[in-house]
């Protein structure tokens, strides 16, 4: 971020490339809808390329990437706009093809149940554990991400943790 600071577009592109995907998914996990999600994904970046001369690193980029998303589904949740019961269909993973299709169907049944379970979380334990799995983010991280001490985001993932076990203890 340095570097894009001082004007080096290829720095940028350098970041794009390498946080794309796990703020995308963050994102789309957070509300599963991909067209909302693919709009507030564009409104983070467009924030990241607006807070260019102004940037402060007084975090990891890292950190305050997935504070802007962070606090992007936040305002979302506010404007009470995400549904909290549905799934996209459409975020089951196809099965590689060498496998027969009665496995790809189990898999794909599987995947729905991972991501139902997890979009069943409340809010903030669902937050916290997106953090840590599609962010790979510290216990500290996610903490100065949604603005609470290390032992909440422990408590938070614990019980997050422990929902999707009890959820899913026929598939695991």
């Amino acid at each position: 971020m340095q570097r894009y600071q001082r004007g080096d577009a290829a720095a940028f592109e350098t970041l794009y490339r390498r946080h794309r995907d796990p703020v995308y998914r963050y994102l789309l996990r957070g509300i599963s809808d991909r067209e909302r999600a693919q709009e507030l994904f564009q409104e983070v970046w467009g924030s990241v390329v607006r807070a260019r001369a102004s940037w402060e690193p007084r975090a990891k980029f890292t950190t305050w990437l997935y504070r802007l998303a962070h606090n992007r589904l936040v305002d979302e949740y506010r404007a009470a706009r995400l549904p909290t019961d549905t799934l996209d269909d459409e975020l089951a993973v196809a099965a590689p093809e060498h496998l027969q299709p009665e496995s790809a169907v189990s898999g794909q049944q599987r995947l729905h149940r991972v991501l139902q379970a997890v979009q069943g979380l409340p809010p903030e334990q669902r937050q916290a554990f997106l953090l840590k799995e599609e962010g790979g983010m510290s216990l500290e991280q996610i903490g100065e991400v949604t603005g609470v001490g290390r032992e909440t985001v422990k408590s938070r993932l614990r019980y997050a943790l422990a929902k999707l076990r009890l959820e899913l203890s026929d598939v695991l």
